[in-house]
């Protein structure tokens, strides 16, 4: 078997090591007059939010939005600590087993009602009750040692949470972006079903022109932590006087909108556009990113169900390749839960099947596979999935694997991913900022959670003992233990850890990128 060349798929030299490191050294600082208030901050954005209820229906672009119309007790900053966000501070019992926590003074909601310890408890108990929220199995026990007994309101500025055992994740999982453990007005739940969002965060709810765009004003009540902001924690100063998402599906658009100054923001910068803008006088921005681009793949198929055959797909694709075309060089492979700038990484979670076309192809006739088609999804939505499916089934043929492309819509694709329904997927999940995060949006029951992509018992074991302990390198060695296992097992092909790439208005000031690769409109300024 002949090995496939992906070089000169994608326009544009490819960058070396330092490219990263260069784009993250122009980021200019703001003008000497300092800020301004006053204008509308436009940020492009390639398809609708789902829904504006925070955990709920969600992606990657209803996070975004959501974390703008409200607040958590906590929340991460850009390095990847928790810090405060409603909550001034807490306390963790000696048992470990109590956090309380203390409302930040003068909160109130948008409709101006005050914000409460009951209202904080309101939303624990309607997210953890409700249908249709995905991390509920986060803090019941299921995902791991983490469990909430009880949430007590003592009085009305204190909230305490009741674990079953002590928990190394507690603080981390309350942050989480994905799970919107963000605190609503129990007013935005309307009798009939109907959800307004009127949250504390630092804009409101304007207009929602669906397909098009949506609209959010700056909260002129809102009252800002005393600690300074950073990511989602901390003081929210706003300068601007409106938040715009404008919907532009097509990258060529979205450039195009940058340069004539329709827009001040393109998250998510595919690098292929990173010449033309910057040629156009426009600034391109970058962090290290922690969006994991991966070859999901379903276990429970008659077909995928042999680790042999998944192994023998893992020495098929090139996976340095994919990651040099799509990343023009800014990132390295990573076939791990744990990206680099994580604490807990080691050059152990880079070990992986190593490519080599004809002892794959030696590998899947010894599994017994006889040419049977496979299907792999994909979508055009998100142009590195895309890309990917396109080169991983390039790879896989050349090895002699019948692979054929399906392409959906996103939401068909998501829609897929929740119930299990593929053979292999091109994927990518959005920014986990810890290991167990991200080992914990792939392992699971299989028999009861469809979207997990992992169920094996002692893997399950192993993540449920990372969620126990504080020790950071005990923790570190549970995650080198569960790697290992799926360098074995195969039950998903990590490709690359994305890095955050963003194209910037020269007229926006003191703007920056992070890890998680959602704009930040605080502490910005048009000028």
């Amino acid at each position: 078997m002949r090995s496939f060349a992906l070089k000169g798929l994608r326009g544009g030299a490819l960058a070396g090591s330092a490219a990263l490191a260069a784009l993250l050294a122009a980021a200019p600082a703001g003008a000497a007059d300092g800020p301004k208030r006053g204008g509308t901050l436009v940020v492009s954005m390639n398809a609708d939010a789902r829904s504006l209820e925070p955990g709920i229906n969600r992606d990657s672009n209803s996070d975004a939005v959501v974390n703008n119309l409200f607040e958590g007790l906590v929340g991460y900053r850009t390095d990847l600590t928790v810090g405060p966000a409603l909550a001034q501070g807490w306390t963790i019992s000696e048992d470990g087993r109590s956090y309380t926590f203390t409302l930040r003074d003068g909160v109130t909601f948008h409709n101006g009602d005050p914000l409460t310890a009951a209202a904080v408890k309101w939303n624990w108990d309607r997210k953890s009750g409700q249908e249709g929220w995905l991390c509920a199995r986060f803090f019941n026990g299921q995902a791991g040692g983490l469990k909430v007994e009880a949430v007590e309101t003592p009085d009305p500025k204190t909230v305490v949470f009741r674990l079953a055992e002590p928990s190394g994740l507690f603080l981390t999982q309350l942050a989480n972006i994905q799970c919107g453990m963000l605190v609503a007005s129990p007013k935005s739940a309307g009798a009939d079903g109907t959800w307004t969002p009127i949250g504390t965060g630092p804009f409101k709810f304007g207009s929602w022109k669906h397909g098009d765009q949506m609209v959010l004003e700056r909260y002129d009540g809102y009252v800002p932590s005393s600690e300074p902001g950073s990511g989602y924690a901390g003081a929210r100063q706003v300068y601007v006087d409106a938040l715009r998402y404008q919907i532009i599906p097509d990258a060529d658009a979205a450039a195009a909108a940058l340069k004539t100054g329709a827009i001040d923001i393109i998250p998510q910068l595919d690098t292929i556009k990173i010449d033309e803008l910057k040629a156009a006088g426009m600034k391109v921005m970058a962090a290290p990113g922690l969006s994991w681009s991966a070859l999901l793949i379903q276990t429970e198929d008659p077909l995928l169900s042999n680790p042999k055959l998944r192994r023998a797909l893992a020495q098929a694709i090139d996976i340095a390749q994919i990651t040099e075309v799509r990343t023009n060089g800014l990132a390295k492979p990573n076939p791990s839960g744990v990206a680099e700038s994580m604490r807990a990484f080691s050059a152990d979670f880079l070990d992986w099947p190593k490519y080599d076309p004809a002892a794959a192809a030696t590998l899947a006739k010894e599994a017994g596979y006889k040419g049977e088609p496979i299907r792999l999804q994909t979508n055009r939505r998100y142009v590195g999935m895309y890309d990917n499916a396109v080169m991983i089934q390039a790879m896989l043929s050349a090895a002699g694997f019948n692979v054929q492309l399906e392409v959906l819509d996103w939401a068909a694709q998501l829609d897929n991913y929740v119930n299990g329904r593929f053979q292999l997927s091109s994927f990518s999940y959005s920014a986990r900022f810890d290991p167990g995060l991200m080992y914990a949006a792939l392992i699971a029951d299989k028999a009861t959670a469809k979207w997990a992509q992992w169920g094996d018992p002692e893997a399950r074991k192993l993540l449920a003992e990372s969620g126990t302990l504080t020790d950071q390198t005990a923790r570190a060695a549970i995650f080198r233990r569960l790697h290992a296992k799926m360098k074995e097992e195969v039950p998903i092909i990590g490709l690359y850890y994305s890095p955050t790439i963003e194209g910037v208005n020269p007229a926006l000031h003191d703007y920056k990128p992070w890890a998680a690769a959602i704009p930040l409109a605080w502490g910005v300024w048009k000028g």
